[in-house]
């Protein structure tokens, strides 16, 4: 039975568990990346280098949101031609998607390493943590274009019916990374550039075993020069179907920007200080982008499935598809919440520092900032769901105005009326206006699905 075949007859539990499950571990390994950073470096150099990581983290979110603009765009498009039975125009897509990643990658590396001093100070860097970001920074910069690819990549070969595949190559990344952090910091005690170092060399080699995969040894795709010939005509229309994964991205990077700022102008006006509030932050968005990327994870894996049985008309299996992957990720969500209420400081001490006021500050982020995680998890799935039903338009709007227009306007709105601490109550309600919108969305989609 081929790949096509399983997408549209397959039990749908049976093909989540082989698509969604690699691909959560997957995405959240991606995430650990610099998560894995911003414990060592917490527990090496202290909640000042944290805060730098806090400082460079939206280039890294920038960077990834370009290749996933480009990988889970050439994805869907992929698939949903592959149920349209064009097979060629698929494989063209998916050449469109990876043209464009070289010509994004390289473009980004060279725009950060000439414009790293202002970029670290337009993200919220102090005179404190300058150095750090600049050590940190200049690193990533270097190696940004690797991450693109790997990052988009993935995307490309759950596409192709191998998410294992896609799953192996992240998880030697993520322990090439893991094993050289604490060998950099602690052994050869080079601090912040030794954990930089460290997730460069895991995304470099994760980079080099999806580039083998791509190379023959795909199930469905069938890449040949063919396949590039006149295909760079194809990438913005392959881009327009990882508009969502790009929209959400660039938000984190647009709300991140403000949410810095903001953290070091009020934290300056408090008990706190400048740079306590923006690591504390910091380590806050880390655990919450790990959350984003295992729902995120489940919906890319479940993202073949529904494109393909929604582009040959077999619409009740992509509804049980979105049920089944809705209720995972209120699961997951509604249980972190329960955590990080009643023991918010049994995730906090992973990232090192035994300052009061830190973990004081770090507390309240964990139990306000995320205390609608299960609301946030119906926007992702319903984003992803439009995006799957190539509906990016749809799936945007829904993101822009969680992010613009509801937790931008309220941490301004928080922060000049209730101070630094006020800026975390914009989370939530954010996350509550989204969550209802999406609902809206989910059942007039689904009552079209239904009634077809």
């Amino acid at each position: 039975m081929n790949n096509a075949t399983k997408l549209g007859t397959e039990k749908i539990s049976k093909l989540l568990m082989a698509f969604a499950l690699p691909s959560v571990v997957s995405m959240v390994l991606n995430a650990l990346y610099n998560m894995v950073d911003q414990i060592f470096i917490g527990q090496g150099v202290g909640y000042l280098g944290n805060a730098a990581t806090n400082v460079i983290f939206p280039l890294t979110m920038l960077a990834v949101a370009f290749g996933l603009m480009l990988g889970d765009g050439s994805a869907s498009y992929f698939n949903l031609k592959h149920g349209e039975g064009k097979h060629e125009e698929a494989d063209r897509g998916m050449a469109a998607g990876i043209l464009g990643l070289v010509i994004i990658g390289l473009i980004l590396a060279l725009v950060y390493n000439v414009f790293l001093g202002p970029l670290c100070r337009l993200f919220g860097a102090t005179d404190a943590t300058y150095s750090y970001c600049i050590q940190y920074g200049r690193i990533i910069s270097i190696g940004i274009f690797f991450c693109v690819f790997s990052s988009a990549t993935m995307s490309m070969i759950r596409a192709d019916g191998s998410p294992k595949f896609a799953m192996t190559g992240m998880i030697v990344g993520c322990a090439i990374n893991m094993i050289f952090d604490p060998v950099t910091i602690f052994v050869w005690k080079w601090g912040v550039t030794g954990a930089t170092l460290a997730t460069i060399a895991g995304q470099i080699a994760n980079s080099f075993i999806n580039l083998w995969f791509l190379c023959g040894h795909t199930k469905t795709m069938k890449l040949s020069k063919e396949s590039f010939h006149h295909c760079a005509s194809k990438i913005t229309q392959v881009a327009r179907f990882g508009m969502s994964s790009f929209t959400t991205q660039v938000m984190i990077v647009v709300v991140v920007l403000i949410q810095n700022n903001l953290l070091v102008y009020y934290g300056a006006l408090s008990v706190y200080g400048a740079d306590v509030p923006m690591a504390a932050f910091g380590v806050t968005m880390k655990i919450f982008n790990i959350l984003q990327s295992a729902v995120t994870g489940m919906m890319a894996g479940a993202q073949p499935i529904l494109s393909f049985n929604y582009g040959s008309d077999r619409y009740d299996r992509a509804l049980k598809t979105l049920k089944i992957t809705l209720c995972a990720a209120l699961i997951l969500t509604i249980s972190a919440t329960i955590w990080f209420q009643l023991a918010p400081m049994s995730v906090i001490s992973i990232f090192g520092s035994n300052d009061a006021l830190y973990n004081q500050y770090a507390m309240l982020c964990l139990r306000v900032y995320l205390s609608m995680l299960a609301m946030d998890a119906i926007q992702m799935v319903t984003s992803s769901f439009l995006q799957s039903l190539g509906k990016p338009k749809e799936a945007s709007i829904l993101i822009l105005i969680r992010q613009l227009v509801v937790l931008v306007p309220g941490m301004l709105i928080f922060g000049y009326f209730f101070g630094v601490e006020g800026l975390l109550y914009a989370g939530p309600v954010a996350g509550v206006v989204a969550g209802v919108l999406s609902i809206y969305d989910l059942k007039r989609e689904t009552k079209k699905l239904k009634a077809a």
